[in-house]
């Protein structure tokens, strides 16, 4: 055959249909097709033998945070962090950048900042704030993928909460043109201040009915709006019940998790670098979310990659700055703990891949099918490492995974076909 530029071979290619040994045709930058796995072409050949294909992950959570704050991150760090792990897409939210992403100008703004800067595929969030409900269409038709809302305070200043009329009246917009609303759920009256710098201070201070409320808030509104809501991270098993019950109902609710949420636990949190909010919890808790997503309640899993310089991470969890960095490491992470509770690839490529893709209606990403872009991840599910956040791409050395053994090692990403190093070739996404 020749009708491809490449083909890429393995043993355990994850598909739609399932994992098993195929080739995979490239033609154009696109999957041209499916093949048995010894088909012969006149084209490049890669053949990973028992090294599983994954498509590239999508990444729906990521703070990039340039520009006004890229000593925190940036499109160029954040997104080679992305390739190392497998992530061929990510979506940048609008806050932790300066100006946020709340008009059509500051959008521009941001994709100028990006240009020529990504390893990877790139879209954009907007915000939803107080001030800028009535221009939510105009972010909308700018090129955004959804806008998000905090119901408590974010952390910054400049990106205030909305209160339960401005969550209804953003919604009764969005439902107008059939706009995404995605919103960080911690109900502010159920938040404390910590009564001390530990770890449990922190936790006792941001409990699971904080969460609880603010989704039964959002529920609630989209009940009356007829809108589309998507809950972001979700850490608290009191979350799932709710949200099953709705999404039975017939309500256009969805909702994600996160590494550090299935993987990391309160009980071995050992320093600052672990502080999120909403916040890790027990070990117990993890079950119910791994339930969830079995179950589908939860969508798909996120890295939430929000990090900062290491001086914001100290001295004590009541000071330090709340947010995980973890792009790079998020799939191995992930498969770690899902090969361990009888999950496999199939699994984690439909909660890190075809969920996300599906939320911000990327038909071209998130599976290994014909007509799809060929972004494809050679992933060893067998090998492991150890972190060492010195040798991880995001631009401050922070995370809570470092020294932790993974299994699971990315061997090779290709954007439309192309292995990823060289130059940047990613797009901006609209």
């Amino acid at each position: 055959m020749s009708e491809a530029d490449l083909v890429v071979r393995s043993r355990r290619t994850v598909t739609p249909g399932g994992v098993g040994p195929a080739a995979v045709a490239v033609r154009d930058g696109r999957i041209a097709g499916l093949h048995a796995y010894d088909a012969r072409f006149e084209a490049e050949q890669v053949d990973l033998g028992e090294v599983a294909l994954l498509p590239g992950l999508v990444d729906t959570h990521v703070h990039v945070n340039e520009p006004g704050r890229t000593h925190w991150e940036g499109f160029a760090t954040a997104t080679r962090a992305a390739a190392a792990g497998g992530v061929t897409t990510i979506v940048d939210m609008p806050l932790n950048s300066l100006p946020p992403t709340v008009t059509p100008e500051a959008l521009e703004i941001k994709r100028t900042t990006a240009a020529g800067q990504c390893w990877v595929d790139v879209g954009f969030w907007g915000g939803a704030i107080p001030e800028n409900l009535g221009g939510l269409r105009a972010l909308h038709e700018a090129g955004v993928f959804g806008v998000k809302c905090f119901l408590s305070p974010s952390g910054v200043e400049e990106f205030p909460a909305l209160s339960d009329a401005e969550l209804r009246a953003a919604l009764a917009e969005l439902a107008r043109f059939d706009g995404l609303l995605i919103v960080h759920a911690e109900d502010p009256g159920s938040l404390i201040d910590p009564v001390g710098p530990t770890y449990p201070d922190f936790l006792a201070s941001r409990p699971q009915d904080a969460e609880r409320r603010a989704v039964e808030r959002v529920i609630d509104a989209v009940r009356e709006t007829g809108a589309r809501a998507h809950i972001v991270h979700v850490s608290a098993a009191a979350c799932v019940e709710p949200l099953r019950a709705a999404q039975r109902a017939g309500l256009r609710i969805t909702a994600e998790t996160c590494p550090h949420y299935l993987t990391l636990a309160a009980e071995a949190v050992t320093g600052p670098a672990y502080k999120c909010c909403p916040p890790i919890r027990e070990a117990a808790n993890q079950d119910a979310l791994w339930a969830a997503l079995a179950e589908g309640v939860l969508m798909g899993i996120v890295s939430d990659h929000s990090p900062s310089t290491p001086d914001l991470k100290t001295p004590d969890f009541a000071a330090a700055w709340g947010g995980i960095a973890s792009l790079q490491v998020g799939l191995p992470a992930v498969w770690t703990s899902a090969r361990e509770r009888g999950h496999g690839l199939a699994d984690v490529v439909r909660w890190m891949a075809a969920g996300p893709a599906g939320l911000v209606g990327l038909a071209g990403k998130g599976a290994i099918e014909p007509g799809r872009d060929a972004d494809l991840v050679a992933f060893d599910p067998e090998a492991s490492f150890v972190v060492d956040v010195a040798e991880l791409h995001h631009k401050n050395p922070v995370s809570p995974y470092h020294g932790a053994t993974l299994t699971g090692v990315v061997r090779q990403t290709w954007l439309r076909g192309t292995p990823i190093g060289g130059a940047p070739r990613g797009r901006l996404l609209m």
